[in-house]
């Protein structure tokens, strides 16, 4: 598929997704969703692929948000299909980490996109915040279930009420994202941490985010069952044996 809404890099292990409509501060449209479910089913195909790190282009955006003309003219219909939730539930359970390098604003869907990855790392100046309520609909692509999950229910429950704009600073202090870094070095450290994770065995990596996404839906008893299903599958690997036989190897000198 030839994209025009994203741009998609291999390299080392790394996939590298960039968001490409700088000039609507990457705004989410269905063109964009579409060349997004293509981009991650291939990827999630590839043998050759570690981690995933997703960013937008241009500096002033990760993504502003949806494609406001877009979602005036949507219907009930539009909303019972979800769109743009069923994007962030497949980037939510792409088989490995994903992380958001988030420059300028990650407002709208494109705060709930970023809520969709794993990790998420931000330029000192990005702004995030969910307006939806602003503009009579509600937050109704992931934040009402991604967000209490990471800030509290009574974080959430207010940022969702008043629509209100958080800086990266209270992002970090609230548990919204995981790093912040000077501007200009948001994609930069996020390629760092990507690569610190491809480093570690693939099969072992991508059991643990499927436990964790499991345990994030389940009770501890189910989380416990499914935990030892995911370490019987690594027992067997060869990988296993070949990594803990050069630790001990290693011990030995």
């Amino acid at each position: 598929m030839n994209f025009t809404r994203i741009l998609v890099d291999e390299k080392d292990g790394l996939a590298t997704i960039t968001l490409n409509r700088p000039e609507q501060r990457n705004a989410i449209d269905r063109e964009m969703i579409d060349e997004m479910h293509h981009a991650l089913d291939r990827l999630a195909e590839a043998d050759s692929i570690g981690a995933l790190v997703l960013t937008g282009a241009g500096g002033q955006a990760f993504a502003a948000g949806a494609d406001i003309a877009q979602l005036r003219e949507r219907k009930r219909a539009d909303a019972l299909k979800a769109i743009n939730s069923t994007l962030f539930m497949k980037l939510e359970q792409f088989p490995f980490p994903t992380i958001a390098a988030i420059q300028g604003f990650a407002l709208g869907g494109g705060c709930e996109m970023a809520m969709a990855c794993d990790l998420r790392v931000a330029g000192r100046s990005s702004k995030f915040g969910q307006p939806e309520v602003g503009l009579g609909i509600l937050a109704g692509a992931g934040a009402i279930e991604r967000l209490p999950r990471l800030v509290g229910l009574g974080r959430a429950k207010e940022l969702l009420y008043t629509a209100r704009i958080i800086d990266a600073d209270e992002a970090l202090r609230i548990g919204l994202v995981n790093q912040v870094v000077d501007d200009g070095k948001a994609l930069e450290a996020a390629t760092a941490l990507a690569q610190s994770i491809v480093k570690n065995d693939r099969l072992a990596v991508r059991l643990t985010k499927a436990s964790l996404n499991a345990s994030a839906r389940s009770n501890d008893q189910v989380g416990i069952a499914i935990d030892a299903i995911a370490q019987a599958v690594c027992f067997e690997s060869e990988e296993k044996m070949r990594r803990m036989t050069a630790f001990l190897e290693r011990k030995k000198k």
